[in-house]
């Protein structure tokens, strides 16, 4: 069964490619309403949204995550995880500012997704496209000191949005059997399911890239999961106060 809003949230694809389309401040008001009303834990609200709209900024933030189409899309967001506005109500109310626990930051960073993804939804059902960006987390000190980001926070994604110039294939995703349990986790079925995946998404890879990539979902992932990944995000975190050393 599909409903328009299904159909809008089945169809995503990563654009990468804009057209020279401003996006009006209307819809972006529209956009930054939607992120707001995100779900959020306690309601406390751990994020924000830097709108970089300075194309100097915009070039360095390309150059800092390896990813030169960030200096060309119309609307560039940084999403940030965001507890200092919280450190102010403690110091408001004159109480102590018990951060620094893993969850708080699981919080923040779950806060700061859903508003995202509450953004990209909303920005194409106006008939945007667009692309989330982990590289901003590439080089986190770099990209804080860029923005003025004050302790307590910290980039969480990157989020580039514009009217399309592409029309990409859709990449597969996983069975959903191996994905959704009903009860408990089951493990039975997961080998095939993964076995299956990596031949759907050689074939789309390959058709991508006119067989210049051959390997599928699973080889991609062994080689992935086969090094460090941002390993200096550890002391960065502790460093802004968000997890305790």
């Amino acid at each position: 069964m599909t409903n328009e809003t299904t159909r809008l949230i089945q169809s995503h694809r990563s654009i990468r490619k804009y057209t020279n389309e401003p996006v009006s401040r209307e819809i972006l008001e529209a956009l930054f309403a939607s992120a707001q009303w995100a779900p959020t834990s306690h309601n406390v609200q751990a994020y924000s949204i830097v709108h970089v709209k300075d194309k100097a900024i915009q070039k360095r933030l390309a150059e800092l995550c390896s990813q030169a189409f960030i200096a060309t899309s119309p609307v560039f967001l940084v999403f940030c995880a965001d507890f200092y506005r919280l450190q102010l109500t403690c110091e408001m109310h004159a109480t102590s500012f018990t951060l620094g626990q893993p969850e708080d930051l699981l919080v923040g960073a779950v806060d700061t997704a859903l508003a995202a993804q509450n953004v990209m939804i909303a920005a194409r059902s106006f008939g945007l496209g667009g692309v989330m960006i982990g590289g901003i987390r590439d080089n986190p000190e770099a990209v804080s000191e860029l923005l003025d980001l004050p302790r307590y926070t910290m980039p969480i994604m990157g989020m580039c949005l514009g009217y399309p110039a592409e029309e990409p294939l859709q990449k597969p995703r996983l069975p959903q059997r191996v994905v959704v349990h009903e009860d408990a986790y089951r493990t039975e079925d997961m080998l095939s399911g993964l076995e299956e995946y990596e031949a759907i998404s050689a074939d789309y890879y390959r058709r991508r890239t006119n067989g210049k990539q051959t390997d599928g979902w699973t080889k991609q992932m062994a080689e992935y999961f086969n090094r460090a990944r941002r390993a200096n995000i550890k002391n960065y975190v502790e460093n802004q106060g968000l997890l305790r050393k």
